[in-house]
């Protein structure tokens, strides 16, 4: 927790794992909010175990996976299957401003944590809870991934060559950008309407609509009659495309649309105008040259144009990230340094850079209970009964 950060007053009891209900999480405890992920030793949230792991060897607390959607959060183990595990939740959520959970509907309310529940424990409570596919409807049972969740939306079928399969996003496009982006904006919404009338309320996500809603002129087109699929990297002007630039596997995106672009880009190729038009003209030019000095020349003359970058391009040489402090790099005791990247927004009178980096299992249980009035007795206790597994 950032304690001169915008949500520091504001406490999360996180029942979200894997990716976008976890995300959403680290946004809010990015900007301060104290989230609590409550989470337990008999099953494992899943990306604690997938690679990659710190320097290779497996383990709960060496996810790169888990540590990039978990900074800034504590973490307590509770077997929730147990009464008194459920109690002691419970209790928890009645001094937190939001719950949250990203699990198919009816998981929380056999756990005895449905939104009902936890409204009887603390009325104002804003709860989100962020299926697949939403609360009800003929498909709200089903579950799945990024994966599902960008074939489902119709993303995938728009990532590709025309007349090929789907390439499609995996799992980054849909976790990452429309559904925790979307959510936290509601839990804003819903905390500032809490401030102004004293009212929580439920706020319910579906992925799939999330990202549908990101695909608006696909939708618009196929309203009208336009029957298109992939699109590769197909656009509005005459040249559109990623180009080969010397090295091996290295591109850049270039993009004129107007005449003027063209005639930029033609100028700093040395090409001609029905040469820039024809299938290969421009790769014939670029693959000879070094990229970063193209972009750069290109940029000067007006016309956009970027390297195709890898991770390790954007971790080691992008010089615009590094100066904008874009990544920090935060400790794991007894494990290693972790590489972070900070939110992709400024405030100007806040700093929303990760206070620390993930949480070991468990690591805060005792402290969180400690904080909510339980004796080192009970905390023994509950320990002793398995409870804090």
């Amino acid at each position: 927790m950032n304690s001169g950060a915008p949500l520091k007053n504001v406490r999360v009891i996180d029942f979200s794992w894997v990716g976008a209900g976890s995300y959403l999480t680290r946004i809010l405890a990015d900007l301060g909010a104290d989230v609590v992920k409550v989470e337990s030793t008999t099953r494992v949230d899943q990306i604690r175990v997938s690679p990659p792991f710190m320097g290779g060897e497996r383990g709960v607390d060496r996810s790169g996976y888990f540590a990039d959607r978990n900074s800034s959060k504590r973490s307590i183990t509770v077997d929730l299957k147990q009464p008194r595990g459920l109690e002691l939740v419970l209790g928890l959520i009645e001094d937190a401003d939001v719950v949250a959970n990203n699990f198919a509907p009816g998981v929380m309310e056999k756990l005895g944590l449905g939104y009902s529940a936890v409204r009887e424990r603390r009325a104002d409570v804003v709860y989100v809870t962020m299926s697949m596919q939403g609360s009800d409807g003929p498909h709200a049972a089903d579950v799945g991934y990024g994966l599902t969740i960008g074939a489902l939306s119709g993303l995938h079928g728009l990532v590709g060559e025309p007349g090929r399969p789907p390439i499609g996003t995996s799992t980054n496009f849909p976790d990452h950008v429309p559904s925790p982006g979307h959510a936290a904006f509601g839990v804003l919404c819903a905390l500032r309407h809490r401030a102004a009338t004293g009212e929580g309320q439920l706020l319910e996500l579906s992925q799939v609509e999330a990202t549908v809603a990101m695909l608006g002129p696909n939708m618009l087109a196929a309203s009208v009659g336009d029957r298109s699929g992939a699109q590769a990297n197909e656009g509005p002007g005459p040249v559109h495309d990623v180009y080969p630039v010397a090295g091996d596997d290295r591109w850049i995106a270039i993009s004129a649309q107007s005449p003027a672009d063209l005639q930029a880009l033609t100028a700093v190729l040395g090409a001609d105008r029905s040469e820039a038009l024809h299938p290969g003209g421009i790769a014939k030019h670029t693959r000879v040259l070094d990229g970063e000095a193209l972009m750069a020349e290109l940029q000067r003359a007006g016309v956009k144009a970027g390297l195709v970058q890898n991770a390790r391009d954007l971790i080691e040489t992008d010089p615009q990230l590094a100066h904008r402090g874009h990544w920090v790099r935060l400790p794991r005791e007894g494990v290693g340094e972790f590489l972070y990247n900070v939110l992709p927004f400024r405030l100007s009178d806040h700093d929303v850079t990760p206070s620390r980096g993930f949480p070991a299992l468990g690591e805060h249980t005792a402290e969180v209970l400690a904080e909510a009035g339980f004796s080192q007795e009970e905390i023994d206790d509950l320990t002793a009964a398995e409870v804090l597994r």
